[in-house]
């Protein structure tokens, strides 16, 4: 059963009425009128999907890019990725389920994979902490980084938490100081590195791993500094306010591109990327590979010229 937002109510209606027709048409086949009304209702529920997602807010689109069914970073994975070997561990202190990485080929390209994964249910959803990675999980990314460039292999990263764990034992292990470092090792590796925000981008915790030659960013999906509620608390002293943080704070792909801090943003089926997998996938894929492309027969210096160049450009006005 498909899961409704809060503003998806009148779609909601609409589908769940079609649904309920379409069962009584099963039923009596020989119902021409069941079925123009079916018609009726569909092209209705279409105009209102195609009216509610022309025009959301920045919240919206935050709830959007949450949405419990969207694809999680296991999903692309399984989908875009052949051969996928996982590799565990930090060789420090412990593995870190957060971040998932490893080896495996992208169209018959050796690649290495990292990223945030959230969890389907409660219990995977523990077993990763929500996709909130710890120090460790950071330092399993910079080993794996450094294993890329020892072998030159491409490395794609797929972004989706709401930011790193906060807790005190995270704190304890030099939480900001493995983000650091994670960050510092993307800008030094001299293979490309290609990121997507396949939902939320929250905070160091997701640039930690997205500091790339090229980041890419779902249609619906977020990428902020602070999570709306957050930015309200500390702002107005109370996150009801979160929907004007939401739109002061240009979190949406479209207010990104235009400020040079994504480069693509790769379009969503209408409704949002939980409703077709597959055309989300296949997307990614397409802008996974152009992207690619792009850095084929680059020296490692010139990689890591481009993305310096990149980041040093954010911001600057002359």
């Amino acid at each position: 059963m498909r899961t409704y937002l809060d503003f998806e109510k009148p779609i909601a209606e609409l589908e769940s009425k079609v649904s309920e027709l379409q069962s009584i048409e099963q039923d009596d086949e020989s119902s021409v009128s069941v079925a123009e009304e079916i018609a009726t209702l569909q092209e209705k529920a279409t105009k209102a999907l195609e009216d509610t997602y022309g025009k959301l807010t920045p919240w919206q689109k935050t709830l959007v890019a949450r949405h419990p069914e969207r694809p999680h970073c296991m999903d692309y994975i399984e989908a875009l990725i052949e051969d996928f070997t996982p590799l565990s561990g930090d060789r420090y202190f412990s593995e870190d389920a957060a971040i998932v990485g490893g080896l495996g080929r992208f169209n018959d390209r050796a690649v290495v994979v990292i990223g945030q994964e959230k969890g389907r249910d409660t219990e995977a959803r523990l077993k990763h902490n929500f996709g909130m990675a710890r120090p460790e999980g950071y330092r399993k990314a910079v080993r794996l980084m450094e294993m890329a460039e020892k072998f030159n292999l491409p490395v794609i990263t797929f972004i989706d938490t709401a930011g790193a764990y906060p807790g005190v034992g995270a704190e304890e292990r030099g939480q900001s100081e493995a983000i650091a470092r994670s960050t510092d090792c993307c800008l030094a590796v001299g293979v490309p590195i290609i990121s997507i925000i396949i939902g939320e981008g929250g905070s160091g915790g997701a640039i930690a791993i997205a500091t790339a030659n090229k980041v890419l960013m779902l249609q619906h999906s977020i990428y902020s500094v602070i999570s709306p509620e957050g930015a309200a608390s500390i702002i107005w002293r109370d996150d009801k306010y979160r929907e004007d943080a939401a739109t002061a704070m240009k979190i949406t792909a479209a207010d990104l591109l235009e400020l040079g801090i994504i480069d693509v943003i790769v379009p969503e089926p209408m409704g949002g990327a939980h409703r077709d997998r597959d055309a989300t996938t296949n997307a990614a894929k397409e802008a996974i590979e152009t992207a690619l492309a792009e850095f084929d027969g680059q020296k490692p210096e010139q990689i890591r010229q481009q993305r310096h160049d990149k980041f040093l450009a954010i911001g600057r006005t002359l």
